[in-house]
């Protein structure tokens, strides 16, 4: 699942190729939106929050999408070859006179009023990206429930937005500490750095084509999908198996030297070098 940089980017790409410009195409293939025709209203800006991207258009007008697993925005001039899947992945259309912004494989697509974009994210915690950004608060929203696990706190979009399964990996190794530690087991002084890593790491990797957590050429990650390869550090195999609370199992990657905490039990854990089952696609 794309994560808050990639979603960054994507949004950073629409606003370039849409923002101050009218509609000369509009075709929302999505049977509730089927005759919803945007044609000559202007982009006013794209915006990312979180995982999800806000196509803000002229007359309290907002196209809100989610790429989840596999969905994209590609932008095309009018000489391009369309490349980014067979038509009948293709949700969404929104055309300039010298730009195209086509939408494939959009699990999540609706067109709502501006002034409702509550509705669709506000349920999100600070955007590790945004204006909202707050440390402390994300910080409180984390520790909440000081038994959860800290992978799936990092992951609980509520509690701050933008972090994926890569991120709550590297972030994790980072910290010294298993996604299996309870959050609030967490060294009072790891947690309080925890927020301002996370979002130094999203910042770091905004504008980069290829996201790197270690600042290593060749070697990006430190820990994810790495099994069973050494680690960086100190040449442990690292580990993998699934996280999640049942409905969302997701491959995790650690070191089990490097990372102090509990490990997945047998019954969830995968042997190093086993891919675990590819995760349920799940709305963030």
């Amino acid at each position: 699942m794309p994560e808050g940089d990639t979603v960054w980017q994507s949004a950073t790409r629409l606003h370039n190729a849409l923002a101050g410009r009218p509609l000369t195409r509009s075709d929302l293939r999505v049977p509730k939106y089927a005759t919803a025709d945007l044609t000559g209203r202007k982009v006013l800006d794209v915006t990312p929050r979180g995982k999800h991207l806000l196509t803000r258009i002229e007359g309290n007008l907002t196209l809100h999408s989610h790429l989840r697993m596999d969905g994209s925005w590609r932008i095309y001039t009018t000489t391009q070859r369309w490349t980014g899947g067979p038509t009948h992945q293709i949700r969404a259309i929104l055309g300039t006179t010298d730009r195209t912004a086509v939408g494939y494989r959009l699990p999540v697509l609706e067109l709502i009023r501006t002034t409702d974009e509550h509705k669709a994210v506000g349920h999100l915690g600070p955007d590790l990206l945004g204006p909202d950004w707050n440390p402390e608060t994300a910080l409180a929203n984390l520790l909440q429930d000081p038994a959860r696990p800290l992978g799936e706190a990092l992951l609980d979009q509520r509690n701050l937005a933008g972090i994926g399964n890569i991120y709550k990996s590297e972030l994790c190794f980072l910290l010294g500490a298993t996604p299996w530690l309870p959050i609030g087991a967490l060294p009072a002084d790891r947690a309080t750095h925890l927020p301002v890593l996370a979002k130094k790491l999203l910042e770091a990797n905004r504008d980069r084509p290829v996201r790197s957590t270690t600042g290593r050429r060749g070697q990006d990650l430190f820990v994810y999908g790495r099994a069973p390869r050494p680690c960086l550090r100190c040449h442990t195999s690292i580990r993998t198996a699934d996280q999640g609370d049942g409905s969302r199992e997701r491959p995790t990657y650690w070191c089990p030297n490097c990372q102090t905490g509990p490990a997945p039990g047998p019954q969830r854990g995968t042997p190093a070098g086993k891919q675990p089952r590819t995760p349920r696609r799940t709305t963030n």
